[in-house]
């Protein structure tokens, strides 16, 4: 699917934390509401990125799905590399990097509109994602996409950018992980 750009040629990439199980429509919601937030329309939004562990996330998927953007996973180490407002040592123990929505929107040289926001979780149940919204590129750059990003577009395996993660032989998917519910 084609997105739109903004006239200028800049486009948003939305970063995404989110504990295992999360709903889709918690993950839309929360994006929906950051992008309100940020006097961004819809059709600025290019992707959605989220750390490798959470790329194969059902909630995250869906809601990359339905947004029509691909939803790219970036390892925890480069993520641990950007420099963020708001750090978290949960996050860090948890996923390997002291931020994961944050560090997503920025990845590539971006430049933070929204910092960290929680989600409302459905019947008064805490928060179970986290999004971070930053402005990309000019002309169609291609922003947000770390050197070891790999895609996930709705409906297909992830495909590797680069130097990231390789093939597994059962699919394309990557092995499971492990780790915490721990929103990101």
């Amino acid at each position: 699917m084609t997105r739109s750009r903004l006239p200028d040629g800049v486009g948003v990439v939305a970063g995404v934390g989110a504990a295992r199980g999360v709903p889709c429509a918690e993950v839309l919601a929360l994006v929906r509401r950051v992008l309100v937030e940020a006097g961004m329309p819809p059709a600025a939004l290019v992707a959605l990125a989220t750390v490798d562990r959470r790329a194969e996330e059902p909630g995250v998927v869906g809601a990359a799905r339905r947004l029509g953007v691909p939803l790219w996973g970036h390892p925890a180490a480069d993520l641990a590399r950007i420099v963020v407002p708001h750090p978290s040592d949960a996050t860090l123990t948890a996923v390997g990097t002291p931020s994961v929505a944050e560090a997503a929107a920025l990845l590539g040289g971006g430049e933070l509109l929204v910092p960290k926001r929680k989600s409302v979780g459905a019947d008064g149940r805490p928060a179970r994602a986290t999004c971070a919204l930053a402005r990309h590129g000019r002309g169609g750059a291609a922003p947000g996409r770390g050197p070891r990003a790999h895609v996930t577009m709705a409906g297909a395996a992830p495909e590797p950018i680069g130097v990231g993660r390789e093939r597994d032989g059962g699919g394309g998917r990557p092995p499971a992980a492990g780790g915490s519910t721990d929103v990101h």
